[in-house]
């Protein structure tokens, strides 16, 4: 008898899987022809474009709203939505248009514009009373505030979260296995002892980041307010409001990482739900798909930095890079924060999220899967496991690969792209209730299929 993965039988996946990949090869011969991945590393441009669960990978020919088309003519619901990076759509018109308009004026010269005004006021508006810079993404907006608070407080610790995604931050690559923080496995060149800079403890445990932080040597805690990069997991209640108490006790700063929990809504989960960090991030969707981030200090942080500033020896130092807050980038932040991050926008996004979200359970419950459904604002996953998750070892254990790439490649043939390196589905402003409910019938055959 073939064994069980999350109550689905292996012999099944392994069919599924089977005939998704028949089906996807047959519907994209331009595709599986292309000679192109020879001059690249690995074959693709950027590693990741490996990691969807098909035989090769699509080449996209367009997109628009909540679309995408191959080269082969194949259009497909995107829900993915360059994960995160395009949460608002394809190319919102208004950043389309910003972006042709500041592309006649020239692309970068390292010069403020007049955009640079209205941006620093439409961020305060947006995200709360904080001193702004841009970086080109949120991986270098992470390090630049980790810098910001060693250089404030002396210390040379960032505590992070099992399992959490900060980007390619190096601190941020460690985990946590029998009480100990130690690298994660798999990491390309490394050399560097991550322990001696960083200590990971795990979501939710108040006790445990009170352990870490008493040793007095944690300049800040990394944090994004649910875990998302596995399988998600939900703050439990006063979580939050324990955290900031104790880095505020212990001298450690709160830096908050909204990369992925933007979707929540207006101003993120810091705006949603109340929280106070020291310095906020955030990147992906904030200009709209073009790259862009930003990162932001308290005014009370930002004095103790100006003062640290004031006194360091002249030198580099180690923060940003030459094309970052150029002209485009603050053409598209511009538009994305004044015409397109709008409290009409989420709410739509809220509803059909909340649409997608009740179809699923609905589909998961016709099956008596013990899997359960999470949402974060616009932000959907299906999880094969019960729930609810408490932790990144809980999430960790809760994922499933070879059921998740088959469940994902059946649902790309029946026309609905999620995302590849987790279970999760963004509703943007451009969705609209059709694609949902296509989604939700897709997702009810790919379960049948699997469990009958």
């Amino acid at each position: 008898m073939s064994p069980l993965i999350q109550g689905v039988s292996a012999d099944r996946i392994a069919e599924v899987a089977a005939h998704a990949a028949t089906a996807y090869r047959a519907a994209r011969p331009r595709s599986a022809a292309a000679h192109w991945a020879d001059a690249w590393l690995g074959g693709v441009p950027m590693h990741w474009m490996k990691d969807w669960p098909q035989p090769f990978p699509m080449l996209v020919a367009r997109a628009k709203g909540a679309w995408l088309e191959d080269i082969d003519g194949n259009r497909l619901d995107d829900f993915c939505l360059g994960d995160t990076g395009s949460m608002f759509g394809h190319s919102p018109a208004p950043v389309a248009r910003a972006l042709r308009a500041q592309a006649g004026r020239g692309l970068t010269y390292m010069l403020p514009t007049e955009d640079v005004l209205a941006v620093g006021a439409l961020l305060c508006q947006r995200f709360g009373d904080f001193r702004w810079q841009i970086a080109t993404t949120a991986t270098d907006a992470n390090r630049f505030a980790l810098r910001v608070a060693r250089a404030v407080t002396g210390r040379a610790k960032v505590l992070v979260f099992n399992g959490c995604y900060h980007g390619t931050v190096d601190d941020a690559m460690v985990r946590l296995r029998a009480g100990q923080t130690e690298a994660r496995p798999g990491l390309v060149g490394q050399v560097a002892d991550l322990t001696k800079t960083a200590v990971a403890v795990e979501f939710n445990d108040l006790a445990a980041v009170e352990r870490a932080l008493a040793a007095g040597d944690v300049a800040a805690v990394l944090c994004e307010p649910v875990l998302t990069n596995s399988c998600m997991v939900l703050p439990e209640p006063g979580f939050h409001a324990g955290l900031r108490a104790l880095t505020r006790r212990y001298g450690s700063l709160l830096i908050i990482d909204e990369t992925h929990t933007i979707s929540t809504g207006l101003g993120g989960y810091t705006r949603t739900h109340g929280l106070e960090p020291d310095a906020f991030v955030l990147g992906k969707c904030v200009a709209g798909g073009l790259p862009a981030a930003v990162w932001g200090l308290a005014p009370e942080l930002a004095a103790r930095f100006a003062a640290y500033d004031a006194t360091r020896p002249t030198g580099h130092s180690g923060m940003g890079t030459t094309l970052s807050a150029n002209p485009l980038q603050f053409a598209a932040l511009r538009a994305t924060l004044a015409e397109v991050m709008t409290p009409a926008n989420y709410a739509r996004m809220e509803a059909g999220a909340a649409r997608l979200e009740a179809g699923l359970s609905r589909a998961i419950a016709a099956q008596g899967a013990p899997w359960h459904v999470v949402r974060v604002g616009a932000r959907v996953e299906f999880i094969c496991a019960p729930g609810p998750l408490h932790n990144g070892a809980e999430a960790e254990a809760a994922h499933a690969p070879a059921l998740e790439a088959a469940i994902h490649a059946s649902l790309l043939n029946r026309g609905c792209l999620i995302a590849p390196f987790h279970n999760m589905m963004l509703v943007s402003p451009a969705t609209t209730r059709r694609q949902i409910d296509r989604l939700i019938a897709a997702f009810t055959s790919t379960l049948v299929a699997l469990f009958n």
